[in-house]
């Protein structure tokens, strides 16, 4: 039977999965297997709101309707929102740390562009076609290692061939026939490497039960994390960070989306055998904060500066590693921002190479053009 590609278009759209790139696993080169973790806060997570400065007047008086009425206990200085329990707990454990006052080096406003840059780790939108995370595997040799539990394939894990890319919805796995005709098409317009991929996929057991809940998906990837030749990668989303209206604060939109992200570091917690989670890595990535005074909306607009989120056995200890800039109106981003003082690539970079095991100059090198970049990985990660 003759298949063309509008058919097939029809046939994979009804398996309600969508497939790119199966990676045929390998063992890691020596040790233990270390595992690197991206969460995608996307909209502008507001660190202020996440990660609460104490005791500063100005900065509740400016945020009146939206201040939390309550908080994790963290440092001196710093609070915790308390949609992430799970985060605490990590923290009390020394399994989690925060980067405050940091971001990509991207001063606009715009979503588009910012979620563009984050994800490519370049300065100019929409001139680099791959992404950091994607350039950072390449150079580590793990061609076939990631694990995007999303639709489609983000642009931060492109850049490196054979990735994984499984999200499951609806509770329907693609029937054999469905499969064959796949493969059909692929051989008529000799697609060898996607012959290829799909050749993984047929023989792959695809346990995964379809679920909307962030624990649900984690706990699903951090079982093929834990396998010691299973991914070394996995990306998730979490949308709804443009909070501009009716933002909440102990309670509300924002609150869900910090407690979205708290269920992700929960089961993949729960999901790991401590050997694995002590040997893996979880980050946040956003593409600016929020401002510092709350709109006419109770929300708040478009920033700069924000917060990177840390978890996991390979943070050094619970700290909140920051230069603060402070709050006052001459020390903000163009009067209205939290500035930022540490370019979150340099966290990014460091992980990579904490993580991969290569060598911090050849991932500022090749992942990110050579750019001066301070390596902060003795100061946030066990190395």
């Amino acid at each position: 039977m003759k298949i063309n590609r509008r058919d097939f278009l029809k046939t994979t759209a009804l398996t309600s999965m969508y497939f790119a790139g199966f990676g045929i696993p390998t063992f890691a080169k020596s040790g233990p297997k270390k595992n690197l973790v991206v969460v995608m806060l996307r909209g502008g997570m507001d660190g202020l709101c996440a990660v609460p400065i104490k005791d500063d007047k100005n900065f509740e008086k400016l945020r009146s309707k939206i201040n939390l009425d309550k908080t994790l206990k963290l440092t001196g200085d710093f609070d915790l929102h308390p949609a992430l329990k799970t985060f605490k707990k990590l923290w009390d454990e020394d399994n989690s740390a925060i980067v405050h006052a940091t971001n990509i080096p991207y001063t606009g406003r715009s979503h588009f562009d910012g979620q563009n840059l984050m994800e490519s780790g370049g300065k100019i939108p929409y001139q680099v076609k791959t992404g950091w995370l994607g350039r950072g595997m390449k150079t580590a040799g793990l061609t076939g290692k990631g694990l995007a539990l999303a639709l489609p394939m983000p642009l931060l894990i492109r850049g490196v061939p054979m990735n994984n890319n499984y999200f499951p919805v609806g509770d329907r796995l693609p029937s054999k026939d469905t499969l064959n005709l796949i493969d059909q098409v692929y051989k008529e317009h000799d697609e060898k490497l996607l012959g290829e991929n799909l050749k993984i996929i047929m023989t792959r057991e695809l346990t995964n039960t379809a679920s909307d809940d962030s624990w649900v998906l984690a706990s699903n990837a951090g079982q093929e994390l834990s396998k010691p030749n299973g991914p070394r990668v996995a990306v998730f989303e979490v949308d709804g960070f443009d909070t501009h209206a009716a933002q909440g604060s102990t309670n509300g939109a924002h609150a869900d989306c910090l407690s979205d992200y708290d269920k992700i570091v929960k089961g993949l917690n729960q999901s790991m055998s401590k050997e694995t989670f002590d040997n893996t890595l979880i980050v946040t990535l956003t593409e600016f904060g929020r401002t510092i005074k709350q709109n006419s909306s109770n929300g708040t607009e478009h920033g700069y500066g924000s917060a990177i989120f840390l978890a996991g056995g390979l943070v050094k200890k619970a700290q909140i590693y920051t230069d603060w800039p402070g709050l006052k109106k001459k020390e903000l981003f163009e009067g209205r921002d939290l500035n930022s003082t540490i370019d979150s690539r340099a966290i990014y970079a460091s992980a990579m190479s904490t993580v991969f095991d290569v060598d911090f100059k050849k991932i500022t090198k090749e992942v990110f053009w050579g750019e001066n970049l301070l390596n902060l990985s003795d100061k946030l990660f066990k190395v």
